[in-house]
């Protein structure tokens, strides 16, 4: 008798050893236990992403929890920066980076992306009494961009890459400080955060213009490690946070208006 306990307790033990085995890891490499992802921001986009009484906070932090949550996740935001999420995102010690990245091709050499989850166009930003009415009539003014984004992209695209004028700046908040010191003559940046810098200082005499002769449509997407099982479950949660009405609910809380869904899902990014 004391030798068929001793058998079944030493094949209870390896079947313990078994399921937790199995447990201690999900597919995309997060604890299967918690199921919290580590995502890495940088919070100074808003109204995509800001600080506020020391939390993140924005419609990529609300839209995120909304999609992580339909795909059986949580999430713990963190403020990262810019450079340090991309970093964070490639080397796989960040599971997940939303700052309001655009889609497009050099990227996805390095990083998967969610199907899109927000369609943008840069913006111009001067003072009120400047006499820019398009992208071209930047030509030999001061420009400010943050650096590594599609507002850099855009302007050298137009001025060239070395262009002495086009001044990189680590946060679109520093490029708009360097406006109001008359450091720049103007900003380019996404219209979302443009509008919403306008509108939060109307003490700073600055207005937005608009070009989209010059200026074509970009697309944000969640940032994913390259071959990251996320992407397939992300992918199925936005599209049923987009088709229930959580994603207009979230949208029209930040910006207002109802959002275009049928143009989004028809991006083909």
């Amino acid at each position: 008798m004391k030798k068929w306990n001793g058998k079944l307790a030493l094949a209870l033990l390896v079947s313990c050893i078994l399921i937790l085995s199995a447990c201690g890891k999900s597919s995309n490499g997060t604890s299967s236990g918690d199921k919290t992802l580590s995502v890495g921001t940088e919070a100074t986009f808003a109204p995509f992403e800001f600080m506020k009484k020391g939390k993140v906070e924005g419609f990529d932090v609300d839209l995120l929890n909304a999609v992580a949550k339909e795909a059986g996740y949580k999430v713990d935001i963190k403020n990262t920066g810019w450079d340090a999420m991309l970093a964070g995102v490639k080397d796989e010690s960040i599971d997940v980076g939303m700052a309001g990245v655009t889609i497009n091709d050099k990227r996805k050499k390095s990083y998967d992306f969610s199907l899109p989850y927000f369609e943008s166009i840069n913006m111009i930003v001067v003072g009120k009494d400047s006499t820019v009415t398009n992208a071209k009539d930047l030509k030999g003014k001061k420009i400010g961009v943050q650096n590594g984004t599609t507002g850099q992209i855009s302007s050298e695209k137009l001025f060239g890459e070395n262009n002495k004028n086009i001044l990189k700046y680590e946060t679109s908040a520093m490029a708009f400080m360097a406006l109001e010191n008359g450091d720049v003559d103007a900003v380019v940046t996404d219209n979302a955060v443009a509008n919403e810098y306008v509108k939060k200082n109307p003490d700073k005499k600055v207005k937005t213009i608009d070009d989209k002769t010059n200026f074509s449509s970009e697309y944000y997407g969640i940032l994913l490690p390259k071959g990251s099982e996320l992407k397939s479950k992300f992918d199925k949660a936005l599209n049923k946070v987009l088709d229930n009405g959580t994603y207009t609910e979230i949208y029209k809380k930040w910006f207002g208006v109802e959002p275009d869904i049928d143009t989004l899902k028809s991006a083909e990014k």
